[in-house]
């Protein structure tokens, strides 16, 4: 993996991490750790979408709506457990 990609990796993962912790709001983990669940988010995101059938658009908008979707799976669920 070259340095690039994993700056745009990262990038990604951040923005869709900030944004999803915005959407979500009180399941944040704060900034880094939504960075952190944004980046996980974009694995995630990717294979849910996949599995559904859905295709966003290309580019590094579609990549951060892709992941961001993951995130927010992602925030729900860690919410949803850290309650109980």
């Amino acid at each position: 993996m070259s340095m690039e990609s994993l700056l745009t990796i990262l990038f990604i993962g951040g923005i869709a991490g900030w944004l999803a912790g915005l959407i979500v709001k009180g399941y944040g983990f704060g900034l880094l750790g939504n960075i952190l669940v944004g980046i996980i988010g974009a694995f995630v995101g990717s294979w849910l979408l996949a599995k559904l059938g859905i295709s966003l658009s290309a580019g590094i908008v579609g990549s951060i709506l892709n992941a961001m979707i993951g995130a927010i799976v992602i925030l729900v669920l860690l919410g949803l457990v850290r309650r109980r």
